[in-house]
């Protein structure tokens, strides 16, 4: 006859597994073996190590420490490997096993399949990627909705935004869009020379053209030829190459260096920088002319701060990527870490953020992010990890973020969880939740 307590174990959709003092499992049900791919029969009787094959097992097992402390553990993330070498995310807890004298026989282990969530996770990042770009931000989503047409067009186009906002990701989704996109793609940053440099990288000189110049050397602007050339930070440029520019965009061609032959340039010419060009051009310190050359289409990237439902996106894309990048295992950003990232300011943007991430990531030792693995300065700025503030930031920030959502759609409930990313059902909710009054039509 079948064992009752099989049968109740059997009947539960989540992987449980029991072990004896000596770590030997001593049951095994249904849905630990359809999730590890293991027989109850190859389980029982052996040590759960061999069986139940965690990253974990080695480093840290989560069992033992239950074993050792007393202490349950309730839903920690991993992974497991299954039977066929998968590897499967999962959810685990553990508690003690004691007999009827309490004495503590044991342990047991339920686990949870997450490769579901984990698909769906991935689904949703894939429906705010545009490129190599990510957002949710609206107005995020109305530039990547104008980048096909702008791509399209072959128009010069002037991308503003502040240092580490993405203007090359944009610029790169551009030329990956265009007509030319199996052309080279060539970036230069014209901040990052002095006047006389940057004149012979971008257009290249003749042997002779001045005391060093052994050989004839090609320009960014022949090495782009048949693509698309960036020209970042343009607004540090002096006036005296703004003028070289402001010929070449006119009538397409250039002289290199020490040469009286002219070099005709079928480059498609994009320009980015930090600086308010519009400012700029009413001190003098920018030709009014090229600014117009430049400026035929504009896009304006947000900072971060000004799009927060960001942060969450893309603090889980870096954990992604420095997973794969360090062979590590880290599976989430606690509460209290997110809490105190979403607190901060990032006046470095998104590069800022994938910094933190990065920083965090050298110093974690287990599978979650934890606030003191953060910079100092943004832990500092959290204003405290304590349970109640952290709620009451997240929570602050989720309803201003549903609050200014509803306002740009006239309260419009339906436009604004789709501009949001979300089931109008749980945009209701929130809006309950968060006492939101909606004003009557």
């Amino acid at each position: 006859m079948e064992n009752p307590h099989d049968i109740i174990l059997d009947s539960i959709s989540e992987g449980v597994f029991t072990v004896d003092s000596e770590w030997h499992i001593t049951s095994f049900n249904r849905a630990a073996e359809n999730i590890t791919g293991i027989t109850r029969e190859d389980a029982v009787g052996k040590l759960c190590s061999y069986v139940f094959r965690a990253s974990i097992c080695e480093s840290g097992c989560a069992l033992r420490r239950t074993m050792e402390s007393g202490e349950p553990i309730d839903s920690m993330p991993i992974y497991i490997v299954r039977a066929d070498g998968v590897k499967v995310p999962v959810s685990i807890s553990t508690a003690l096993l004691r007999d009827s004298g309490g004495t503590v026989v044991g342990g047991v282990e339920t686990f949870r399949d997450l490769s579901v969530e984990e698909d769906l996770k991935r689904e949703l990042s894939k429906q705010y990627r545009f490129s190599d770009i990510i957002s949710r931000n609206h107005r995020m989503r109305e530039i990547f909705s104008l980048i096909p047409t702008i791509a399209d067009s072959g128009a010069t186009v002037l991308v503003e935004g502040e240092s580490g906002t993405g203007k090359e990701l944009v610029c790169r989704a551009i030329h990956d869009m265009s007509p030319r996109k199996d052309g080279p793609f060539v970036a230069v940053n014209c901040g990052a020379l002095p006047d006389s440099l940057l004149e012979s990288e971008l257009f290249g000189y003749k042997a002779g053209a001045f005391t060093d110049a052994r050989t004839d050397r090609r320009g960014r602007f022949s090495i782009a030829e048949g693509g698309t050339i960036l020209l970042d930070e343009i607004g540090d440029i002096s006036p005296a190459l703004q003028t070289r520019l402001l010929r070449l965009l006119q009538e397409k061609t250039y002289e290199p260096l020490g040469s009286d032959k002219t070099v005709r340039a079928d480059v498609r010419v994009l320009a980015a920088t930090n600086r308010n060009l519009r400012k700029l051009v009413d001190k003098g310190e920018f030709r009014e002319d090229l600014f117009y050359r430049i400026n035929v289409m504009r896009i304006e990237l947000p900072p971060l701060r000004e799009r927060k439902e960001d942060i969450p996106l893309l603090a889980e894309h870096f954990l992604g990527h420095y997973n794969r990048l360090t062979g590590k295992e880290i599976r989430e950003i606690s509460g209290s870490a997110m809490a105190a990232l979403m607190s901060h300011d990032f006046p470095g943007n998104v590069r800022e953020l994938e910094n933190a991430i990065e920083h965090a990531f050298v110093l974690a030792a287990g599978d979650t992010i934890l606030p003191a693995q953060l910079p100092e300065h943004i832990r500092q700025l959290s204003g405290g990890s304590g349970p109640s503030a952290v709620g009451g930031k997240l929570e602050d920030i989720e309803t201003a973020a549903l609050r200014q959502a509803l306002e740009r759609n006239g309260f419009n409930r339906n436009a604004a969880a789709k501009e949001l990313g979300i089931h109008k059902t749980t945009l209701y909710r929130k809006i309950r939740r968060y006492g939101i009054e909606i004003p009557e039509s």
